[in-house]
């Protein structure tokens, strides 16, 4: 018998930010045809607390799931589920997403919760509303009284198992079709889930422990064709948490995309950029791959072990001369400031970018601060039983994480879940990697940014280039007060 249910974005972005809640059209792609669902997205609806409570009024409803990043999505989370609790407290409430994934505990331990889907969440949930309980369904934390279950993990399935994307149940597609540097109107999708790697830091380790799943390529192909034809986009922003995992599979893929020719963007890694053939490399450049988000990390190959990252420094180089090469701009992310030598790494990481930008001036640099994640304990294992993440302190010696949701609301956690700060960073440090990352903004302007204009530009590259040139990065204070009259995009803070 056919139910209701709702689904709920809590809202994270600005409408300059706004993009397809990709997340919720995955549950609703596996819902699709067999129960009644509605869609309400936080980032559109400025009253979903609201809508989701008229939404219940009308009708009875099995269940009321929402995705849960960490972070500033928690604190609407949780208004919006509070807000349900107490006006309808027979109505199951399910969190899904990192959020309860990675800090399952601190999730249920919430009044307002039922129950958090660990992984993705399509086939848990469908099955929780099937069978009226959560028991035994694979992916589950729940409550059984005052007593928490949690269920066995669930293997992983890929997006070709599940219908298309039904683009249609968010309304006006159009909407969500932002413009970025890619183009004029550009839509996001997800063509693969999980990485095969381990990198220590990495969330997504703890989503899908070290698994991936790609689409088919003709199935990547005719979503960009659906979303060019039927709904006017002119670019695609794929959010794969690693789009090349390996050759012969990405050059099937990019073939495919060529024959689609919109503009994209990525997730890569270096390794794989760096070792790609030039025929692979060809079939990129006629796919027009615009610009990819490569995970550099770190400038030391000790450091990069450390993080089980499974790539080098030369990588990373190598990566930036190819891309050059194909007329791709590389952006390179880096996490600064480890516990174990921040200072000194930091340096290192620091003199690097400066030979990045030498080979290719163009490449974007994102600074992050190290933000530790937890990982699963295979210890936690006992026969089919499930393995949680775990991260009982902040990094070593630091905080003891917080054990409900409204805890993981507070400024520092935000902070530190952001990759903004660190409780072990000391003031100089914090203040060394500002005033690099001020003057390099500025000498380099990003190139997603399509809204300040090229003399503004112009104004602040020349403003910054004595101090690019001499290394002089202490207290930029004619930046800084540039800034505030040129405003420029930060890529760290906005992405695309």
């Amino acid at each position: 018998m056919p139910r209701r249910v709702l689904l709920i974005n809590p809202r994270m972005a600005s409408r300059n930010s706004l993009r397809l809640p990709l997340s919720l059209l995955a549950l609703g792609a596996a819902l699709e045809g067999r129960h009644d669902y509605q869609i309400i997205d936080g980032n559109v609806d400025g009253d979903a607390t609201g809508t989701a409570l008229r939404a219940l009024a009308e009708a009875p409803h099995a269940a009321v799931g929402l995705t849960v990043m960490p972070g500033p999505q928690v604190a609407p989370a949780i208004a919006i589920s509070a807000a349900i609790r107490a006006a309808y407290p027979s109505v199951p409430i399910v969190w899904g997403g990192f959020f309860p994934t990675l800090y399952t505990s601190a999730a249920i331990n919430a009044p307002y919760v039922d129950v958090c889907a660990r992984g993705p969440g399509e086939d848990a949930l469908l099955e929780f509303i099937e069978a009226g309980s959560a028991a035994g369904v694979p992916g589950l934390t729940w409550k059984d009284g005052e007593r928490i279950v949690h269920n066995p993990d669930r293997p992983l399935r890929g997006a070709d198992d599940y219908p298309p994307f039904p683009y249609e149940r968010v309304g006006d597609v159009r909407g969500y079709l932002r413009p970025s540097f890619l183009g004029a109107r550009t839509a996001v999708h997800q063509a693969a889930i999980g990485c095969r790697y381990h990198c220590a830091f990495c969330g997504v380790v703890s989503m899908f422990n070290g698994q991936t799943r790609l689409s088919r390529p003709a199935r990547i192909a005719e979503a960009m064709r659906t979303l060019r034809d039927g709904y006017g986009a002119t670019a695609i922003q794929f959010y794969d948490h690693n789009f090349f995992d390996r050759e012969e599979s990405s050059a099937e893929i990019v073939g495919a995309m060529a024959r689609v020719a919109l503009p994209w963007w990525c997730y890569a890694r270096a390794d794989a950029l760096a070792g790609f053939s030039d025929k692979t490399w060809g079939l990129i450049q006629a796919s027009k791959l615009r610009m990819a988000y490569i995970g550099a990390e770190a400038a030391s190959d000790s450091v990069l072990r450390s993080m089980k990252k499974g790539t080098t420094a030369e990588h990373t180089l190598e990566a930036a001369r190819r891309c050059r090469a194909h007329g791709v701009i590389p952006e390179f992310s880096f996490v600064l400031g480890g516990p174990e030598d921040p200072e000194g790494e930091i340096e290192t990481t620091l003199a690097f970018i400066r030979r990045l930008k030498a080979i290719h001036p163009e490449c974007e640099v994102i600074l992050y601060f190290y933000s530790p994640t937890p990982q699963r304990d295979p210890r936690s294992a006992r026969g089919d039983g499930p393995r949680l993440p775990v991260l009982e302190t902040y990094g070593p010696g630091g905080p003891a994480l917080p054990s409900t949701p409204e805890e993981w609301t507070e400024p520092r956690w935000i902070d530190y879940v952001c990759h903004r700060d660190a409780p072990w960073l000391s003031p100089r440090i914090r203040q060394r990697v500002r005033d690099f990352g001020r003057v390099l903004q500025c000498r380099f302007p990003t190139v997603q940014d399509v809204r300040t204009p090229a003399w503004g530009k112009a104004i602040l590259r020349a403003a910054a280039s004595w101090r690019y040139a001499q290394g002089r990065y202490d207290g930029p204070r004619e930046l800084e007060w540039l800034r505030r009259v040129i405003p420029l995009r930060e890529p760290e803070r906005e992405s695309l």
